[in-house]
């Protein structure tokens, strides 16, 4: 081979430009930057959801969690507890987020009970406005709740009036995903019964839960098919288990009873496959882009809505947001805005020079 070939199988063919590699670059830098995901779970005490959580994601989040007796319940309000974790697998990284609700539904009075929950996730989006309104938007820490795992007792006959009205109260805020809790409890029979019932009445009294969103025409066969399976499966009848127990020679996660073994990760004893396929495999991106785009959205146009009521009506624009009054500039700060107009100056003075050339070229085109 000739000096003069070897160059030109070196070159790049004329009809290829090369954007087609961006969505190499989009994975490159999304993998550097990590991902995060904040994961809210509700019901009452008993119905395993830490054991869920923890089943999920193989991990331990209530070490040194405190139970409490039936006394101290009758008089326990809901709490918010926020655990962080990192986890890691194959070199992405996952900053995991779970919002537990300690106390919901266990008092004697329940009235309102899912109001500190909705505060909280109003809080999130108050804080991530602030944010976006200031002046170091680089680095916004997202703490928004992207999905919220609603767990329903297996020992009903359906929804409760608090379990209506609590997705009620959440369906316009958060992606609701209502799962039965503890469904060793019930024959196949009763659980297809019990989802019928869940699905008709979560359609009559018109509460708004996750839907997944259409399959693409040009999707594969057996990502349709598994499409089709998840949205039938709803809503979710869960097992978990933190346990690992013997089955058929193997050794799996389950539950050791006198009759016999369940196993967790068995698609014919539970879903929980089925919900972790759902929320971490397929659907996961799906859950954050409609708590941005619609979500948050929704809560950012009710501020600037009434932001610019308050403009026209006292001539003076007033944040909904509490402001929090300026302390004195430190250093940092003071360092960030004089790197802002440095900033601003080198763009005008660019500017001006680019329109100084174009001017000069302009004179000699006329000469």
């Amino acid at each position: 081979m000739t000096t003069s070939s070897r160059y030109k199988s070196r070159t790049p063919r004329s009809d290829y430009v090369g954007f087609a590699t961006l969505p190499n670059q989009v994975h490159r830098k999304s993998v550097k930057k990590g991902f995060d995901f904040t994961l809210m779970v509700a019901g009452e005490s008993g119905l395993g959801k830490s054991t869920l959580v923890n089943s999920l994601f193989l991990t331990d989040l209530h070490k040194d969690r405190k139970l409490l007796n039936a006394e101290e319940r009758i008089s326990q309000t809901v709490e918010i507890t926020k655990h962080t974790v990192d986890i890691e697998e194959k070199g992405v990284k996952l900053k995991l987020t779970i919002v537990d609700t300690p106390g919901f539904g266990d008092a004697v009075n329940n009235t309102e009970c899912w109001r500190p929950v909705t505060d909280y996730i109003n809080l999130q989006f108050e804080q991530y406005f602030r944010d976006e309104s200031g002046l170091n938007r680089k680095n916004i820490q997202d703490n928004r709740v992207h999905c919220c795992l609603y767990f329903i007792p297996p020992f009903g006959h359906g929804l409760r009036p608090v379990d209506i009205e609590f997705m009620k109260a959440l369906q316009d805020k958060v992606n609701v995903v209502p799962l039965i809790a503890k469904a060793d409890c019930l024959t196949p029979l009763e659980i297809k019964k019990l989802k019928e019932r869940l699905r008709e009445e979560i359609d009559k009294y018109g509460i708004k839960i996750y839907q997944f969103p259409d399959c693409d025409s040009d999707e594969d066969e057996e990502f349709k098919q598994q499409d089709r399976e998840l949205k039938e499966s709803t809503p979710f009848a869960v097992i978990g288990s933190n346990t690992v127990v013997e089955a058929r020679g193997q050794r799996v996660r389950g539950r050791l009873y006198p009759w016999g073994i369940v196993e967790v990760e068995n698609p014919s004893h539970c879903d929980f496959v089925k919900l972790r396929t759902m929320l971490i495999r397929t659907h996961m991106h799906d859950l954050k882009d409609i708590t941005s785009d619609c979500h948050y959205e929704n809560f950012r146009a009710l501020c600037i809505q009434t932001m610019t009521s308050k403009m026209n009506a006292d001539k003076r624009v007033e944040s909904p947001i509490p402001i929090l009054p300026l302390s004195t500039p430190d250093v940092e700060t003071e360092k960030l805005i004089k790197m802002k107009d440095d900033e601003v100056s080198g763009c005008l003075k660019l500017n001006n020079a680019l329109q100084q050339v174009l001017h000069n070229q302009d004179a000699d085109v006329n000469r």
